[in-house]
């Protein structure tokens, strides 16, 4: 308990300290003394709520489990109240910091695999959907500042209450002045100016909590904070990324370009912190009834949203890295018509295009060769792949079961739905299960892992939740698709880098072998579609 209470104190006194620093150099550098002061008020406060925040959490689960033996029906149940009550401290103060934290908490909300449910459920209900608004009068400043004009001069109409708001900007409706409705991305005020300082607090208690209590390092997250957070404050970056998307998929996925949108950009109304925007309807992807009623199968979508992030992770090697729920929205594909049944093919269109990564050649190959080996069972591919993306000879069965959210056994089964999730409590207490038993060595795991990797798992995760969604679980059909794509990107990379005709021979039949195998993967599944609508039939 001694310990704990100099770790509180400590990170106290550090908070002030670093909270007077950062506001004094706030003032001394800044373009705009009357709005620098105004935050240097702002910083202190943070960093003393947050360390306050930390220090509270960490002694309540200090205090609570204090002399409860491990394992028994008490303790489990005094820590389910512990998590609930921290998860929804950490709820409070991200939503009184806005920003940064908003992202961090939505972050958390994707980490099944190491966080517990508590938290999970608890970011999950209220970070998509429930972020903090700005004024319509901080709104117009915004205007100012970028375009010297408020938005009702800028624009013919503007409607100044929101219709969507994120941890980093909000979304108005407006129509330009040749009468296009449009959407217009702002950012929150001052959100640029509080980035390095939200950035320094959340190291230092990371830090911190680190040093007293090993097991806590999230470290890792910190890294990927300061390289992705100036990318998604640039909206032009943005802009840039989401005619890029489209450009890939219409030179190295030209059968399901069509299939996939992201809004036209209007380039002479957007700036590093305004973008404008083509107005979008249709239905957010885990709104299963809206979805219905455009006539669109929810299966059929899961499906789509499966390929699309397969060809970009495997094939295009540039990936949106953000695909929660609130960034993917469905329409019925415009070129379409209707079924005789009604349904209609799905659109999909992706919405936030701040945080993209690259991979590189190498890592593109064998991240690929990886879920390839993980869709066909495969445990030499899996170990060597793995070990070629720097997890060691050590982890990478826990590798396998965090990508898969399935234990080892399972990983390696035989069976063609070896890869499935049902979606049901009994799989979600499992999971859980192996992220107790397992939390220290799934940190060590994250920190081996490079960068890029982590997002790729980020990218997993919210895919998962929007599949779980449509379909509660996950579907053969859905594992078919990408053991296809990525098997395909095996291939198009040994060819790309074949030297010789017996080299290039021996590709070209392994390419025959693995088409006949897809080919019986696909009939199974046929047959076992077949033998479910009978069934139901019956």
């Amino acid at each position: 308990m001694a310990s704990l209470w100099r770790a509180g104190t400590k990170l106290t006194l550090l908070a002030s300290a670093l909270g007077g620093g950062s506001a004094a150099a706030l003032i001394a550098t800044s373009d705009d003394p009357a709005t620098a002061l105004k935050l240097s008020t702002t910083i202190p406060r943070r960093l003393f709520d947050d360390a306050v925040a930390a220090a509270n959490i960490v002694f309540d689960y200090e205090y609570s489990l204090f002399g409860i033996p491990e394992g028994s029906n008490k303790r489990e149940k005094i820590k389910h109240e512990v998590h609930l009550r921290s998860a929804q401290k950490l709820r409070d103060l991200c939503f009184k910091n806005g920003g940064i934290y908003i992202k961090l908490g939505q972050h958390l909300g994707q980490l099944e695999y190491l966080v517990p449910q508590e938290y999970v459920q608890t970011m999950r209900e209220s970070m998509l959907n429930k972020c903090p608004v700005s004024s319509y009068e901080q709104i117009c400043d915004v205007f100012k500042k970028e375009f010297g004009e408020t938005p009702d001069k800028v624009f013919a109409e503007f409607d100044p209450v929101p219709i969507a708001s994120a941890s980093l900007a909000q979304v108005h409706v407006a129509r330009t002045h040749d009468g296009q409705k449009v959407a217009v991305k702002v950012q929150h005020p001052h959100t640029t100016e509080t980035a390095a300082a939200d950035q320094a607090t959340v190291e230092l208690i990371v830090n911190t909590l680190h040093n007293f209590f090993p097991s806590f390092d999230y470290r890792w997250l910190i890294d990927e904070i300061k390289e992705s957070l100036p990318q998604e404050l640039d909206f032009l970056t943005e802009a840039k990324n989401s005619e890029k998307c489209l450009a890939n998929f219409r030179n190295l996925s030209p059968h399901i370009a069509s299939y996939v949108y992201a809004p036209k950009v209007y380039w002479n109304l957007s700036t590093s912190k305004l973008l404008t925007m083509e107005y979008m309807d249709g239905a957010y992807v885990n709104d299963v009834k809206a979805i219905k009623k455009l006539g669109i199968r929810p299966h059929e979508l899961s499906v789509l949203v499966s390929q699309t992030f397969a060809e970009m992770m495997f094939k295009h090697g540039f990936v949106h890295c953000d695909p929660h729920a609130a960034n993917m929205l469905v329409r019925p594909l415009p070129s379409s018509k209707a079924s005789i049944l009604g349904w209609r093919k799905p659109q999909l269109i992706l919405l936030d295009h701040g945080l993209y990564r690259e991979l590189d050649f190498n890592t593109r190959s064998n991240y690929a060769a990886l879920w390839k080996a993980l869709i066909f069972a495969d445990a030499k591919g899996i170990k060597e792949c793995s070990i070629k993306l720097g997890v060691g000879e050590d982890l990478y069965p826990l590798f396998a079961g965090v990508l898969t959210m399935r234990p080892w056994n399972r990983v390696i089964d035989p069976s063609m739905d070896h890869l499935v999730i049902q979606g049901s409590e009994s799989d979600r207490s499992e999971l859980q299960m192996y992220a107790s038993e397992y939390f220290h060595e799934i940190s060590e795991l994250l920190r081996r892992l490079p960068r890029v990797i982590l997002l790729m798992m980020k990218t997993n995760d919210c895919l998962r939740a929007v599949n779980n969604t449509l379909i509660q679980g996950s579907s053969l059909e859905t594992f078919f698709i990408i053991g296809k794509v990525s098997s395909e990107a095996v291939i198009e990379a040994k060819l790309s880098q074949s030297k010789s005709v017996v080299t290039w021979f021996n590709i070209k039949l392994d390419k025959i072998l693995l088409e006949m195998r897809l080919w019986a993967m696909q009939t199974a599944l046929w047959l076992l579609r077949l033998r479910k609508a009978l069934a139901w039939s019956h």
